[in-house]
């Protein structure tokens, strides 16, 4: 049997970034792991990011703005920049209207009750004038990993309202190194260090338990599937052995059949399932007040309980 690694430790954290290392892996899962690893933290982790603005003054992307040193694309690409933590499933609209010279950054944005902002020091837009204004209107969603503007669904957009391509994953970084290491008297054991730096939004150590949840959930579905089809055949198995000896206790009188199929058989001494198992299709067809139908009534309703006619 393939020997479990260590449970994985932090070696070094710092700010938003963390190296987790896990030791004792058995040769070749370092690879395994570490790959699976990084690529659900880069990919599947569920974030919030502006998915589009609407800059009063800006008919187009190309735009310049009176008094604003940056212009429309750039203040775009500073706005990409922002990290948010949604609350809500709903999308949530951000205000900001700043008038004067000043040095405009995330935090003077109006966020809802349902929004965090991880970097309310983020530089957005420079005012040079005191006659300078800026407004902007911003949408934030939930999403999870990266997702171009093409790929999102929507109609098209009013005029003046610019969609942006969105960064959710709240994960900016992870790089994963595996390195050999002793075990016992082996020396081709792996250790694999991942060194995980978020937006800020959520900690190093949640981004990891996410991930691995992730990973767990999906293996788990894979083996549970063959062993829940094993535990459905067995219980099907077992409750058709049962069936048989339970069927033939019961009378023709109690099966879900025509008045006239069931005169029929008492007419024939045929008065329990017992007794109508023992006869074969032919045996009935010989039988008076019983045609086609009426026989492929009978093979129906015993199909049900797992029985069929004599062969």
């Amino acid at each position: 049997m393939i020997p479990l690694p260590s449970k994985p430790k932090i070696s070094t954290q710092e700010g938003n970034t963390a190296f987790f290392e896990i030791e004792g892996l058995y040769p070749g899962y370092g690879v395994t792991i570490g790959n699976a690893m990084r690529r659900v933290l880069l990919s599947s982790l569920e974030g919030a990011a502006i998915t589009q603005v609407k800059i009063k003054g800006a008919p187009h992307e190309f735009s310049a703005i009176s008094g604003v040193m940056e212009d429309v694309i750039m203040i775009i690409l500073n706005l990409k920049k922002l990290n948010f933590k949604n609350y809500s499933d709903e999308p949530q609209t951000i205000t900001l209207k700043i008038k004067g010279e000043k040095d405009v950054k995330a935090k003077d944005f109006k966020l809802t009750a349902q929004l965090k902002l991880a970097n309310p020091e983020a530089h957005i837009a420079t005012l040079t004038k005191s006659t300078s204004e800026l407004e902007i209107d911003a949408v934030v969603e939930k999403g999870i990993g990266y997702q171009p503007l093409e790929k999102r669904e929507g109609g098209k957009s009013e005029v003046g309202v610019f969609p942006m391509d969105a960064i959710f994953t709240p994960v900016r970084k992870v790089n994963s190194t595996v390195e050999n290491m002793r075990v016992g008297k082996r020396t081709d054991f792996d250790k694999v260090i991942l060194e995980v730096e978020t937006n800020g939004v959520i900690t190093p150590e949640e981004a990891f338990k996410k991930s691995s949840d992730i990973l767990v959930s999906h293996f788990s579905l894979l083996a549970d599937a063959f062993n829940n089809q094993e535990e459905v055949i067995k219980s099907v198995e077992a409750e058709l052995q049962q069936q048989p000896d339970e069927t033939k206790k019961m009378k023709i009188s109690d099966l879900n059949l025509a008045d006239r199929i069931k005169t029929s058989l008492a007419e024939n001494n045929i008065k329990t399932v017992a007794g109508l198992i023992k006869k074969t299709e032919n045996d009935l067809k010989e039988l008076n007040g019983l045609g086609d139908k009426a026989i492929g009534d009978i093979k129906k309703v015993l199909k049900k309980k797992g029985l069929s006619l004599k062969v």
